[in-house]
């Protein structure tokens, strides 16, 4: 089974005074849940990702238009590699799930 991943932007920065008003980072966020057995297991990532907005490029979307899967797929065509990032939670919570090490003190 493989986990559940959400990729969401929690905020997106702009330029008031430029006249394109376009958007010059974005900051996302990926969560990945997955039920393995009885047990929830949850990794999430982090980041942000710059652009340089130009409103004479083909397909520009001014602000007040732009979505949520619009920025997530400009995030990923700038730089964040999507499918390293979901491996990498995949192998966490796969990690979560079987543990290697472990923590305590023997006399507890």
């Amino acid at each position: 089974m493989a986990a559940t991943i959400t990729w969401t932007v929690s905020e997106c920065e702009r330029t008031l005074a430029d006249p394109t008003d376009g958007i010059t980072v974005a900051h996302w966020r990926v969560n990945a849940t997955e039920k393995i057995g009885d047990t929830d297991y949850f990794a999430t990532s982090y980041g942000t990702c710059g652009f340089t907005p130009d409103s004479s490029e083909a397909g520009w979307i001014d602000f007040a238009s732009v979505t949520e899967a619009n920025v997530i797929a400009w995030c990923h065509t700038n730089g964040v590699d999507k499918d390293a990032v979901e491996a990498s939670l995949q192998a966490s919570i796969t990690a979560q799930a079987n543990p290697t090490t472990g923590t305590g003190t023997p006399w507890a």
